[in-house]
């Protein structure tokens, strides 16, 4: 009875009635118990009562006679009970007696051939009590399994004591059970070719399968299917067996992993590597998924993983050349590109070749990885979205991920749960991810307790139905069999699944740390800890499956290898960036061989062009589809503003989109609401009135052979979102991907994509990234949540020079000032500026990300067109639009000169006006912010001799664009005048949520731009 009480202790299954329960809702198991019974006893045909009866009727009776046996006829119930007790075939069932007024108490006062006795009902409660335990083990068996090498687990699973006596256990079997046999049901495949086993060995079975170095977590999975496919790779006797040959191959890589810390340990013992040790089985369970998915098809594995164990991957799975790492170690060596100098921890590899198991060809690629611990999920994600997309894999069948995470990061960074959440996403599925997680079980100093609310790290991974493999990694035998099942999970149901490799971390968190700090009593039983090479070694030595000499041989061969690499590594001078990076675009930085020519073409269209798009735009292509009323009237206004030759925001972005298209530029556009647009100004997707789910995008069927367009709304992430379209980016630099924020102040949830990846993309990463952000920004009076995109944050982190004045006389210095700066940002005050600086991210000969203020009120403001003649061949994006009124004419008589930007210039216009002061006041708008368009502004400035110089914006004086604006201003004009502030006070809030309060802030900031007198006084 010892296995019977363990199981009650710790496994805690369902009773016996909720067991019944379950029965009578899942047919295919009720009909296998059924069939049991019926096997005790005599076939139904036989029966002379059942004789034209039907099947299904009799089983539905006999489910709810075993849930209670008063539910029906006493005649059945006698039969039920005989067949049970196991009478004779054809005498279960008794003939009724005739009709007559007594028979009604002869039927009642029927007895069963065989007396009821206490065993009849037990022999039914027995069977459902096996059944119980057997699931008991399947939803909990990985409570008990043997996961921590070190013996030393900590987690809690909660569970209440059960109080069982001496003699009976949980499921109220007793000892003399134990020989028994019983039928096993169809939810169970530890029976292998038997359908029936003594319990002792169903409960030696279970243990076998459920309880030793593997747990299994996948009974919360709804799909019947899949739990049958987990039970069958599981359950099955024997299934888990290798070849000589494999246990051969499995060692050589642990020896590869081992020897490889070991030898950086010997050479760099003062150098921090975050090194592998206490996991070195990551390296040949890595290897198993490639294997197994290249076997399945797949040619192109794309992984991200944090810094520990980085090298090792690199060295050992992406097969990145020795002496290429080793030479990262040596502090005198000279960066030959710009770079971030944390080479070796943090950039990644893009590497095709052999897989020597299957002999197919298979592309790796490690993204970059900040120190951001998860942030590069997402970004995986995006890069494997674009690679599937690109190479028509609908089906994820060729192109594949593997995301690998710590313990202590899979549980406490959200990111992991927003990605997990795209996972299912018709835009955004990547047709499943193999996450592995090194369990160090300790993160940095704290322990699992103070860390996290689960049980498990991995616990955030059930809500998405993912399977969940623990492992105990000190097994790597377990440890490769669960990577195989892994890969053939994903490869069956195109799912998402989790292997958690239950190991630990023999140094600190880096080799310089001291755990014993913090953790002593974890690493007084770590120094104990034989290293899992060598245990494997020797198991394998007793198994007779290697020798002694032959283990040594590997060891030196391996060692031999990366001597040699070392001493090679002593002739590289000169760091080269390229060897280091994970997505690299041949071809598009040169042209017939040569480098590309450092000009732009104009971004305008013929007016055949820019007349088809608008037409298209304003129709509804597909016949017989209904749309809604309202949508109509938008349709039929912009079908008279392409008669009128005139563009708005939304037909602007239409346009520059439309015709990208047609070049063979395909565009992605995500964000949350994009399809219709936050404002309700884009509709680029119309959905029928009448018929659900169905939709139109007219952008698709714009031209014969156009490239195609994605438009998706997204999940409620900006963080998780805005890192995967990054990655879409990051795959090919033909292809325009945007990312829009509903209000651009919720790009601060993503900060930690803007901050590590696109901020710094080129000179932390040496990777130019493309990506557009669209963030709507304007003060309306629609309170601080919904007014401002924080633009001083993005023009902070601008890598120019405030203080130096560059060479405005240089050949195309528009264009080398754009391949110079980490990123672009404009606020266009006219939709034709809008399309032309769309199309100019194309046409430009690399790439920068594009960082756009949007407007609100401007989408639909009467003053904000633009005419057809302002997108025409020859014409390019205004960095800046000069004053064109009658301020302009007379240049010498303007008193004042306003610099303005987006929505704002047209609150000034107005106001001039009112005040006749259209001779006295010119206005000039910067549409590019950065790069500073220095020489431009010099040209008005001169242009205007004895005008002031006043900078003016809607935001607060300590946000906004002023602290930026003006130090540049101040050295193009060598600080011969002062720049005035004319704007709103410093305030801690981005803008008032008061109407009234927002009005007369505007009205102050008018009257300061227009008081010529304002000044004066800090003269």
């Amino acid at each position: 009875m010892f296995h019977l009480r363990t199981c009650a202790a710790k496994l805690r299954p369902l009773t016996a009635s909720q067991t019944v329960k379950t029965f009578s809702q899942n047919r295919p198991a009720a009909a296998r118990t059924f069939g049991q019974i019926r096997c005790y006893t005599a076939p139904v045909a036989a029966e002379p009562f059942l004789s034209g009866t039907s099947s299904n009727y009799v089983e539905e009776m006999y489910y709810a006679w075993l849930e209670n046996p008063k539910s029906v006829h006493k005649s059945w119930d006698i039969f039920f009970r005989n067949t049970n007790a196991g009478a004779p075939p054809g005498t279960a069932y008794q003939s009724p007696l005739p009709l007559s007024p007594g028979s009604l108490s002869a039927v009642a006062r029927a007895r069963p051939l065989v007396e009821a006795q206490p065993n009849v009902d037990k022999l039914v409660e027995d069977h459902l009590a096996v059944q119980s335990l057997i699931r008991a083990y399947q939803v909990r068996g990985h409570h008990i399994a043997k996961l921590d090498p070190l013996g030393i687990s900590c987690v809690n699973f909660d569970d209440a004591p059960v109080t069982v006596s001496s003699n009976v256990g949980f499921y109220g079997l007793d000892e003399s059970d134990l020989d028994k046999v019983f039928h096993l049901p169809t939810t169970t495949f530890i029976g292998g070719q038997e359908s029936a086993l003594p319990l002792r060995e169903i409960i030696r079975r279970l243990e076998m399968a459920y309880c030793q170095h593997i747990g299994v977590e996948f009974m919360f999975i709804n799909d019947l299917e899949q739990c049958q496919w987990i039970r069958q790779k599981f359950e099955t006797p024997g299934v888990m067996q290798f070849t000589n040959e494999e246990k051969r191959t499995l060692l050589a890589r642990l020896v590869r992993s081992t020897r490889f810390e070991e030898f950086l340990q010997r050479k760099w013992s003062s150098e921090k590597r975050f090194g592998l040790e206490g996991c070195e089985v990551l390296i040949p369970a890595l290897k198993t998924i490639i294997d197994k998915s290249s076997e399945n098809g797949v040619d192109y594995v794309i992984m991200g993983m944090p810094h520990r164990g980085r090298l090792n991957v690199l060295a050992n799975v992406i097969r990145k050349e020795l002496e290429q790492i080793f030479c990262q170690f040596d502090s005198k060596l000279e960066a030959a590109d710009e770079g971030s100098g944390d080479v070796k921890y943090h950039l990644g590899m893009y590497h095709r070749r052999i897989n020597r198991v299957t002999d197919r060809n298979i592309t790796l690629s490690l993204v970059a990885n900040p120190s951001h611990l998860e942030a590069a999920d997402p970004v995986v994600m995006g890069k494997t979205k674009a690679e599937q997309f690109y190479c028509g894999d609908t089906e994820g069948k060729k192109v594949m991920s593997i995301l690998l995470h710590g313990d202590a990061a899979f549980a406490g960074q959200g990111i992991v749960y927003e990605t997990f959440h795209l996972s299912d996403l018709p835009s955004y599925t990547t047709h499943g991810t193999v996450h592995v997680v090194v369990n160090n079980q300790i993160g940095f100093t704290t322990d699992p307790r103070m860390a996290r609310s689960s049980p498990y790290p991995t616990d955030v991974a059930r809500v998405v139905n993912a399977p969940i493999f623990h492992v105990n990694s000190d097994d790597p035998e377990a440890v490769m069999y669960v990577c195989k099942v892994a890969a053939e999970w994903r490869s069956t149901f195109h799912k998402d699944v989790v292997v958690d490799l239950v190991c630990y971390r023999r140094n600190g968190h880096n080799e310089m740390d001291e755990p014993m700090f913090t953790q002593p009593l974890m690493y007084k039983q770590i120094r104990k800890q034989k290293p899992v090479l060598q245990k494997y070694a020797e198991l394998l030595v007793s198994q007779g499956v290697v020798n002694q000499p032959e283990y040594e041989e590997e060891i030196s061969k391996y060692d031999k290898i990366c001597e040699e690499a070392f001493t090679r590594s002593k002739d590289e001078k000169i760091l080269h960036i390229k060897h280091w990076l994970d997505s690299p675009w041949p071809g598009f930085f040169t042209l017939d061989g040569q480098p590309r020519s450092m000009t732009c073409p104009s971004t305008g269209l013929t007016e055949d062009i820019l007349t088809h798009i608008g037409n298209v735009a304003s129709s509804v292509p597909v016949e017989d589809f209904t749309i809604h009323g309202g949508l109509s009237r938008i349709l039929k206004t912009r079908g008279e503003l392409v008669k009128n030759r005139t563009v708005d925001w939304a037909l602007a972005e239409y346009m520059a989109f439309g015709s990208l298209l047609k070049e063979g530029i395909h565009i992605r556009l995500s964000g949350q609401d994009v399809e219709r647009g936050t404002f309700s100004h884009r509709h680029h997707v119309l959905h029928d009135q009448n018929v659900d789910k169905r939709t139109c995008i007219p952008m698709n069927h714009l031209w014969p052979n156009q490239a195609p367009y994605t438009v998706c709304n997204s999940s409620l992430s900006e963080y998780g979102v805005l890192g995967f379209e990054l990655g879409f980016a990051m795959a090919s630099p033909n292809a325009l991907v945007l990312w829009e924020a509903q209000f651009g102040d919720f790009h601060n949830t993503a900060q930690c994509i803007i901050d590590q990846f696109i901020c710094p993309g080129q000179a932390k990463w040496v990777r130019q990234n493309g990506i557009v952000l669209l963030l709507p920004h304007g003060m309306e009076g629609m309170g601080p949540e919904h007014s401002s995109a924080r633009p001083e944050r993005f023009l902070q982190m601008c890598n120019d020079d405030p203080d130096v004045l560059p060479d405005l006389k240089e050949a195309n210095f528009d264009i080398n000032q754009l391949y110079d700066c980490n990123w672009v940002v404009v606020n266009c005050s006219t939709p034709g500026n809008f399309f032309h600086v769309l199309r100019r991210q194309i046409l430009l000969p690399f790439r920068k990300p594009l960082i756009i203020f949007t407007p609100k009120s401007l989408l639909r403001h009467p003053e904000a067109r633009s005419n057809f003649d302002e997108m025409l061949p020859g014409t390019h994006f205004q960095r800046v639009i000069p004053e064109d009124g009658p301020a302009a004419q007379d240049p010498g008589n303007v008193k004042r000169l306003l610099f303005c930007t987006g929505k704002v210039y047209y609150d000034l216009t107005r106001e001039r006006k009112a005040r006749d002061m259209v001779e006295q006041v010119a206005i000039t708008r910067i549409e590019q912010l950065s790069p500073f368009p220095f020489d431009l502004l010099l040209q008005e400035v001169q242009k205007y001799p004895n005008a002031e110089l006043a900078w003016c914006q809607e935001e607060h004086k300590n946000q906004g664009y002023y602290d930026y604006v003006k130090p540049r201003l101040r050295t193009t004009i060598s600080r011969a005048k002062p720049v005035w502030y004319a704007g709103r006070d410093p305030a801690a809030a981005p803008a008032t949520g008061n109407k009234k309060t927002h009005l007369t802030e505007l009205q102050r900031l008018l009257d300061t731009a227009f008081d010529l007198d304002a000044f004066k006084n800090f003269s």
